[in-house]
């Protein structure tokens, strides 16, 4: 399985390629993307373990990841998606969807966040009809928490990740709010 292309006014949302190595190494090397995240910029090894489960995970799942293009430019803007990481957090269950998005630094501040995230949700109450998805964030990243708050995500707990502190937000499909 391959993820499937989806579309808003102004993004191309499409499955990740080796060819889009280079973006990844770029977006998760640069210091300002990392921040909230790990704080340390990814090596290219890491990078490229991401990008093939990245690619696995629409293999093994059915979901996964996808490439955030900008649709009159074809630009990289980042990547967005859900996985199941198996983090080892007890309030991020194995076989709960977690979305996750990460934008270049040149797309923050645009909506463009705000309208990926809509767009992938659309699609899985529709297309994958979960009852409920989670998120993650730090606590301190506060543009991405009123992403998700937009989309219906309200806070579940506080918890550690990797020695960080980490908030843990869930959203039921019954409450999503796929308007506004």
């Amino acid at each position: 399985m391959s993820a499937p292309v989806l579309q808003t006014e102004r993004l191309l949302l499409r499955p990740h390629e080796l060819e889009d190595f280079a973006h990844v190494i770029a977006l998760w090397a640069d210091p300002v993307v990392v921040e909230f995240i790990s704080g340390k910029p990814s090596t290219e090894e890491e990078s490229w373990t991401r990008l093939l489960r990245y690619i696995g995970h629409w293999q093994a799942l059915d979901y996964g990841f996808w490439v955030v293009e900008d649709r009159a430019t074809g630009q990289f803007l980042g990547e967005i998606g859900f996985a199941d990481f198996h983090r080892g957090i007890e309030s991020l269950p194995k076989g709960i969807p977690e979305a996750g998005w990460v934008l270049t630094p040149h797309a923050h501040g645009r909506g463009i966040a705000t309208e990926a995230v809509r767009r992938i949700h659309h699609w899985a109450d529709v297309d994958k009809n979960w009852p409920e998805t989670r998120a993650i964030f730090n606590p301190l990243h506060l543009g991405s928490q009123r992403v998700a708050q937009k989309l219906g995500y309200q806070e579940l707990e506080r918890s550690q990740y990797k020695g960080f502190d980490t908030l843990v937000m869930r959203r039921r499909q019954s409450a999503a709010t796929l308007e506004g």
